[in-house]
C-alpha cells in the first residue's frame, strides 16, 4: 500500500513478515494484515498532527500530505477490507486534523479508532470520526478552546475566526458521536478541571459516558467490531 525507501528484497519472495509488511511499520506506522475475516490495514496517528510548518526533528508528527493520500488509496484498494486506526496524539493542527478527519469520517469501508494514550485536542474529531471508536480505560482526551502560538493580529476579524473554527470543530464532533454541541461546548469552556487553562480531560470511562467515544474497549474488542463490519459491509454487495 506504499512505495517503498529502502531496496526491495529481489529474491522473488513475498512475505508479509519480511520485506515489504516490515517496511511499511518502520517507514508509516502501519501494517496490511489478511485473516479469515478480511484484510485488515491497521494506521497509526501518533504524536504531533503536522500541517503547513514542519515541526523539529525531535518531534514525532503525522503528516497530513501522507495520510490524505493514503486514506484516498485505502478507499479504493480491493484488497483492504476495513480500516484500525490506533491514536496516540498530543493534537497539533486544527486544519489539518480537521482534514483528515473529515476523510476518515467520508469513508465507505469499515472503519475503527480506538484511542490508546491520549487523543488530545484536535486528536478528538480524530478519534470519532470512525464508524466506531473505542478508548482504553487509561486512555485521556484533552478538550479545550482553539488556541494559536506565535504572532496573533489582535482584530475582532482574527477572534472571529477563532470563533468559527471552534464551531467546525464543535459541529464535526457532534456529528460524529453521541455528545450534543451544548455538551462539547461545556467541556471545552470548564474552569475547573486545568490549573493554566480551561477545558477538561476525560479519560476512558468518562469520554463514553458523556457520549464522545462509543465503548471502552482494547485491540481485541476493536477488531472484533471492525469483523462485524467487514461482514455486514460484504453482505450490501458493495
Amino acid at each position: 500500500m506504499s512505495e517503498q525507501t529502502k531496496p526491495q528484497n529481489t529474491t522473488g519472495e513475498n512475505d508479509e513478515n519480511t520485506g515489504t509488511g516490515t517496511q511499511q511499520i518502520v517507514d508509516f506506522g502501519s501494517a496490511l494484515t489478511r485473516t479469515p475475516h478480511g484484510s485488515v490495514y491497521c494506521l497509526t496517528i501518533i504524536g504531533q498532527i503536522e500541517g503547513h510548518n514542519t515541526a523539529s526533528d525531535h518531534t514525532k508528527t503525522t503528516k497530513y500530505e501522507h495520510v490524505l493520500p493514503l486514506l484516498a488509496k485505502l478507499e479504493e484498494a480491493e484488497e483492504v477490507d476495513g480500516v484500525l486506526f490506533l491514536l496516540n496524539t498530543v493534537g497539533g493542527d486544527v486544519e489539518a486534523g480537521l482534514a483528515i478527519a473529515e476523510l476518515i469520517a467520508g469513508m465507505t469501508k469499515p472503519t475503527v479508532s480506538i484511542v490508546l494514550g491520549g487523543s488530545h485536542s484536535i486528536g478528538v474529531p480524530l478519534a470519532v470520526a470512525a464508524r466506531h471508536s473505542f478508548a482504553v480505560p487509561s486512555a485521556a482526551m484533552t478538550i479545550h478552546p482553539v488556541r494559536m502560538s506565535g504572532t496573533v493580529i489582535a482584530a475582532p476579524q482574527t477572534y472571529n475566526y477563532f470563533q468559527r473554527l471552534q464551531e467546525r470543530i464543535v459541529a464535526f464532533v457532534s456529528g460524529h458521536s453521541h455528545i450534543s454541541a451544548e455538551d462539547f461546548q461545556t467541556l471545552m469552556l470548564r474552569k475547573d478541571d486545568m490549573a493554566a487553562d480551561v477545558g477538561s480531560v476525560l479519560y476512558g470511562e468518562e469520554a463514553v459516558r458523556v457520549g464522545l467515544i462509543d465503548e471502552v474497549g482494547g485491540l481485541a474488542d476493536g477488531l472484533q467490531c471492525l469483523y462485524r463490519q467487514i461482514e455486514q459491509y460484504r453482505g450490501t454487495g458493495q
